[in-house]
């Protein structure tokens, strides 16, 4: 499979971190989740002191940030300034400032051709020595990666996935709260609720993660 692009997308509890993981690890290919590129800019304002709301400031730091992503899906790392950041942008503080990065009008197109750069360097080399990339997101079956081998829309009823994010001790209203108060924000600049043209979707409401996995495998199968 060599050069090949899946291209995963769906709102959050749809399973697509784990799903699109397994699956890069399963294929030899590089793992991406675009979604730590609009964390790890949200994490650099707020180390810097950027006003969110500044809609230009933000944009010139993201274009100056100095960000390495090491796409191995056994473990896959964001480095910020040489610093290993993977577990800081997965904070709540970053959690619930990052749909003001990824809604800016200016700063989301740069961030964007870093994903579509990212993409088209595992095609040619990279982690995965060319095989390809497991690509996950929002916007990837569209804006990212329109011609990816394989499309994929993660779909699951909105009460699965609250529980699957609040997982045993969490507060389900506060999770509830976070989890659709960000695809409500996120809505507002992407698409992720309806597969478009060409893109298959998989409701992983009933789905075991292996079954979920399986599915986009056999897709692969069947295009590359």
């Amino acid at each position: 499979m060599t050069g090949i692009v899946i291209a995963i997308d769906g709102p959050a509890g749809t399973g697509k971190s784990t799903v699109s993981r397994e699956v890069a690890r399963r294929l030899g290919l590089a793992y991406f989740d675009t979604g730590a590129t609009y964390r790890v800019a949200t994490l650099t304002c707020l180390r810097e002191g950027v006003d969110l709301t500044a809609t230009s400031d933000v944009a010139a730091m993201v274009a100056t940030m100095n960000v390495e992503l090491v796409l191995d899906p056994r473990n896959p790392h964001v480095m910020l300034d040489g610093e290993d950041v993977s577990q800081l942008i997965r904070t709540d503080t970053v959690a619930l400032s990052v749909s003001k990065v990824a809604t800016n009008l200016e700063a989301r197109p740069i961030l964007q051709q870093m994903q579509r750069d990212v993409i088209a360097g595992e095609t040619e080399g990279g982690f995965s020595g060319g095989k390809g990339v497991c690509a996950e997101g929002r916007d990837v079956t569209t804006a990212i990666a329109p011609d990816a081998t394989v499309r994929v829309l993660l779909t699951a009823d909105e009460d699965v996935r609250v529980a699957r994010r609040a997982g045993e001790g969490a507060d389900a209203a506060t999770v509830r709260e976070a989890v659709l108060g960000r695809d409500k924000q996120d809505s507002t600049v992407v698409s992720f609720h309806e597969a478009a043209d060409g893109v298959v979707t998989v409701d992983t409401t009933h789905l075991t993660i292996d079954e979920a996995v399986q599915a986009i495998l056999d897709l692969a199968a069947e295009r590359s």
